[in-house]
């Protein structure tokens, strides 16, 4: 497999930035008090400093609880990417979602569980392939998409009779998923379309604007190890389908399965991340082959713009004499290239480039998620 797994022991912080408990909406049904003290050990302060104290985990996991139980919005990590997450059977909460991100309202959801026996709560009609592959790579950075159960709200589903399940394979997602025992629906904790976030820090940057308003409390476990979200694979049939490439690969899967697993190219969305343009940084990405980065770069460069160049190390000495501008090599093996992919492009914002000229990996193994998401964020 693909993925690694975390030491259990990762540093906890927990920044409470939102409204009181009590203003949030509640699950019609639930009847949860939000009464009771505060998280003992939380900063209780605001957003602004770039490093908050740590806390002791279990005050933060219950602190968090409590806000999603509420009704509120929970940034926490992922191996794959920070998610912003709600209670799933709670509608208001989860409309949250899409406004805080400006996400539309028909792109569905992954919801969130904290053990592969629990997706009998949210999937109807599951299938022996699904069951394996839960077995195979759970927890860990695959998604399910199966038949919904009736508990899924279609404000989760994008309106689709089909739901997007994962167990996530870090120690502070799953303590949290735990000790909530339901549903958390979560997508990237970023503006919808913008390059997804992989440390606290980046949910701090993306969703500044609104985490006194909106994001009422930030789970730092800090870095995202495989940094690039799941595969989303298609269970609704006897032949599964990659619908999104991801952190387990293509080779994963089929070796678990022992047949071959199409890529699905698809004319509606059907699954997070599929849209033409996506995970893209402020600066404009354009996407050549190896040999062309020099000159792609000299050329922009007489255009007067600044570029910045994603570069394989065995270019560097040719990009390199060609001055561009700003210069990042892609990081081996290609593990370390998925784990870092979106600090390197955010990396390039920072620098102030217009334009970040880059080539496509290999599309094996890892290769086929970083591929996918280089072409989605040089998207129209």
């Amino acid at each position: 497999m693909t993925n690694r797994t975390r030491s259990p022991e990762v540093p906890v912080h927990g920044v409470e930035v939102g409204r009181p408990l009590a203003e949030f909406p509640q699950r019609a049904s639930s009847g949860v008090s939000t009464s009771g003290s505060g998280c003992a050990g939380s900063t209780g302060h605001s957003i602004g400093p770039p490093e908050p104290p740590s806390v002791d985990r279990a005050d933060a996991i219950v602190h968090a609880v409590r806000v999603l139980r509420s009704g509120g919005l929970v940034a926490f990590p992922t191996e794959t990417v920070y998610g912003l997450g709600a209670d799933a059977e709670n509608v208001g909460a989860v409309e949250r979602i899409f406004g805080v991100k400006g996400r539309p309202s028909t792109h569905p959801l992954i919801v969130h569980i904290g053990a592969s026996e629990r997706v009998q709560d949210w999937a109807a009609g599951i299938l022996e392939p699904a069951r394996l592959l839960a077995k195979r790579f759970w927890p860990g950075p695959l998604t399910l998409v199966l038949r919904r159960s009736a508990r899924v709200p279609l404000a989760v589903t994008g309106g689709l009779e089909t739901v997007a399940l994962r167990v996530p394979d870090h120690p502070v997602a799953l303590a949290l998923l735990q000790a909530f025992g339901g549903g958390v629906a979560a997508p990237s904790a970023n503006r919808f379309g913008s390059v997804s976030p992989t440390s606290a820090r980046h949910v701090r940057e993306d969703l500044g604007p609104h985490l006194r308003t909106a994001v009422d409390f930030v789970l730092d476990g800090g870095s995202c190890n495989v940094g690039v979200e799941s595969t989303i694979v298609d269970c609704t049939g006897e032949q599964v389908a990659i619908l999104r490439p991801g952190g387990v690969t293509r080779e994963d899967l089929e070796r678990a399965l022992g047949c071959s697993v199409p890529v699905c190219s698809l004319g509606s969305i059907r699954a997070p991340g599929q849209y033409p343009s996506h995970y893209a940084p402020r600066a404009r990405v354009i996407l050549v082959e190896p040999d062309e980065l020099a000159g792609e770069a000299r050329r922009l460069q007489a255009q007067g713009c600044r570029v910045g160049a994603l570069t394989p190390r065995a270019f560097e000495h040719a990009v390199a004499d060609g001055q561009a501008a700003h210069l990042l090599l892609v990081p081996e093996p290609m593990t370390a290239y998925a784990e870092t992919l979106y600090e390197l492009l955010r990396e390039f914002d920072r620098r102030g480039c217009d334009v970040i000229v880059a080539t496509l990996p290999p599309q094996e193994g890892l290769g086929l998620a970083i591929g996918d998401r280089l072409r989605r964020a040089a998207g129209p």
